[in-house]
């Protein structure tokens, strides 16, 4: 008995280590593994495009926790394609390869794609794909406006 109680205490806190906000409501999403900058910029660029479905959680992993990942929720990547990030549907995550990512413009052009996975509720690539080209105009647009601002100032 007290060895399932020191497990539960274990799981507990380690499992919560990471989470760098709590879930508190369906229109938030717990950002784990990011560094504070990189989960600011997310947040801001979801903010920005604004899709009508958030994931719960956004997981940055390291690489060799990423393929663990795919392999456990059966990825199938199209022929030809990699993977860096990937959306699974059935519990809103989205997973991101730390060890591949590649700055602030490549951050918000692939959560576009996440992102349109959970807008339409499914796996088909040009699905995603129809909708992050929406997320993506509001994104350029952000960025455009923050620049003029910027020039003006």
């Amino acid at each position: 008995m007290k060895s399932a109680i020191w497990l539960a205490l274990v799981f507990v806190t380690t499992a919560s280590a990471g989470w760098t906000q709590t879930l508190t409501d369906e229109t938030s999403y717990t950002v784990q593994g990011a560094t504070p900058e990189r989960e600011a910029t997310l947040r801001r660029q979801i903010q920005v495009m604004h899709p009508p479905v958030l994931p719960y959680r956004i997981r940055f992993v390291p690489h060799w926790q990423y393929l663990n990942a795919s392999r456990v929720y059966q990825l199938h990547v199209p022929r030809g394609m990699t993977s860096k990030m990937f959306t699974h549907l059935p519990s809103r995550s989205v997973f991101v390869d730390e060890d591949r990512y590649m700055g602030e413009e490549w951050l918000g052009h692939w959560m576009a794609h996440e992102l349109g996975h959970l807008a339409t509720n499914s796996t088909k690539e040009e699905d995603a794909e129809r909708v992050a080209r929406e997320y993506r105009i509001r994104l350029q647009a952000a960025v455009k406006e923050t620049s003029s601002s910027a020039s003006r100032n």
